[in-house]
């Protein structure tokens, strides 16, 4: 690596392992923990690559970002920030910033990163910068919060996804939040001042319906909220709709947890929908492959409560640790409901354990799914947890379409574990779950199941 970067910082042990780790990959580091001074360097001409912290001592440096574009168009600048929200990666992207990383950040990565764009800048022509201020907006609430692998993906596919013209289908389990990532986008976009409209499935259940829609949306976003529970009448409205639209069209977003290319196959789901609607696929993760976001989005909702008037709470050691190893099978949403239940009950600023289990039901969902260990039939302890589903509930069903959720939930560790017990071998696997080979062989596609590298159990 070759060039002279310039890093700002106002912790001194990342300034220092930057410039040692960047030092000994054959750069020249000037390093500072003041805007001001990284402003001066940069307008007389130094660095060819700037890494950034956003919250400095003397200034903002997603702020700064215009004014550095202005100065030296084509110098990359890649933003580190503690403040993992949806609105430093949106704000990052609209800046123009090289590239954007949560702290704490991954050394390693942020070096490939830098090579990066000291190679690319010095092949590329300096073009002059379009960069946006970033907008004021209502987003600043969303629990659209995260340091984890999986969130910061998600901010970056909204950044580069939300002032383009294609179709978004959000997907994600029921209470990962797919109709707020729909608004995000809409609310951070050029369209943010047009109507957002939601339709649901009766406002597609007549023939005017589709008119409707349009004439309210106008040019700005529709969203098909669980669009794969449409029947057959108002999927052929939408397709129908969708044809019909013109240069100053509505962006179009479809939000579902079930599985529309499984539907599809089984011809519940028109195939001509589903590639109109499937531009871009973002995918919301379950909390249960966010856990580290877990604390995150508890402060989040304690605040929110707060600010609402309700008593200031918090988890305790014992509790939190419970909360982070609970399955969470109504994702973000049951969490906030939980929080809220619990701030209102607790006995103590301080949430017990005790407290979180009674609210949870007093059977913390963690344990793997077992049976015949302790002399319960597997079926009695499948019962006993989809019952117990039902129950975290709170008396409110759960989202339609339950029973396929059901069966790929079981289905696909069910794929794993056997493969697993065969060494990964599909024709012994086939053998032993009794299906076809090829049958297997789609369902391992369909579940993207990871074949590689397995061993026998012993």
């Amino acid at each position: 690596m070759d060039g002279t970067i310039l890093v700002a910082d106002d912790d001194r042990t990342i300034r220092t392992v930057l410039t040692q780790a960047l030092t000994r990959a054959g750069c020249k580091v000037h390093a500072t923990s003041s805007l001001v001074t990284l402003m001066r360097w940069v307008e007389e001409g130094k660095g060819d690559l700037v890494i950034s912290d956003v919250m400095m001592p003397d200034g903002n440096g997603l702020e700064a970002l215009p004014k550095i574009a202005e100065l030296r168009p084509g110098l990359p600048v890649i933003v580190i920030s503690a403040q993992n929200t949806i609105m430093t990666a949106i704000q990052a992207a609209e800046a123009e910033a090289f590239d954007y990383l949560p702290k704490p950040f991954d050394l390693p990565d942020l070096m490939k990163r830098s090579a990066k764009a000291l190679e690319i800048k010095r092949r590329a022509n300096p073009a002059p910068s379009n960069a946006k201020a970033p907008s004021d907006t209502a987003q600043d609430d969303l629990p659209l919060v995260g340091r984890t692998p999986a969130m910061q993906t998600l901010y970056r596919l909204v950044a580069r996804v939300m002032n383009t013209d294609l179709p978004v289908l959000v997907t994600g389990e029921s209470g990962t939040g797919k109709s707020l990532i729909a608004r995000a986008i809409h609310d951070l976009s050029d369209r943010r001042n047009l109507p957002f409209v939601v339709v649901s499935a009766a406002d597609l259940a007549v023939m005017e319906g589709p008119a409707a829609v349009i004439s309210k949306a106008r040019n700005g976003s529709i969203l098909f909220d669980e669009v794969g529970d449409l029947d057959e009448d108002a999927q052929a409205r939408v397709v129908r709709m969708l044809d019909s639209f013109t240069d100053n069209a509505p962006r179009v977003m479809a939000a579902s947890q079930a599985n529309l290319s499984l539907k599809m196959e089984n011809g519940a789901f028109r195939q001509d929908l589903f590639y109109r609607l499937g531009g871009v696929t973002v995918t919301v993760p379950s909390l249960r492959e966010r856990v580290e976001d877990i604390p995150l989005l508890a402060d989040h909702f304690f605040a929110k409560a707060a600010r609402d008037g309700l008593n200031a709470r918090h988890f305790s050691e014992p509790a939190l640790d419970l909360v982070r190893n609970y399955s969470w099978p109504g994702n973000v949403r049951q969490l906030e409901n939980t929080i809220r239940r619990l701030v209102v009950t607790a006995a103590e600023d301080g949430i017990s354990r005790a407290e979180v289990e009674t609210v949870l039901g007093n059977q913390p969902a963690m344990e793997p799914l077992q049976g015949g260990g302790d002399g319960e039939k597997l079926s009695a302890s499948v019962t006993k947890h989809l019952r117990r589903y039902f129950d975290l509930h709170g008396g409110v069903l759960p989202s339609p379409g339950l029973y396929q959720r059901i069966l790929r939930e079981v289905e696909m560790p069910l794929i794993e574990i056997a493969l697993d017990a065969v060494g990964g071998n599909q024709a012994k696997c086939a053998d032993l779950l009794g299906i076809n080979r090829n049958t297997l062989r789609k369902k391992i596609n369909d579940l993207d199941i990871q074949v590689t590298r397995r061993r026998k159990l012993m």
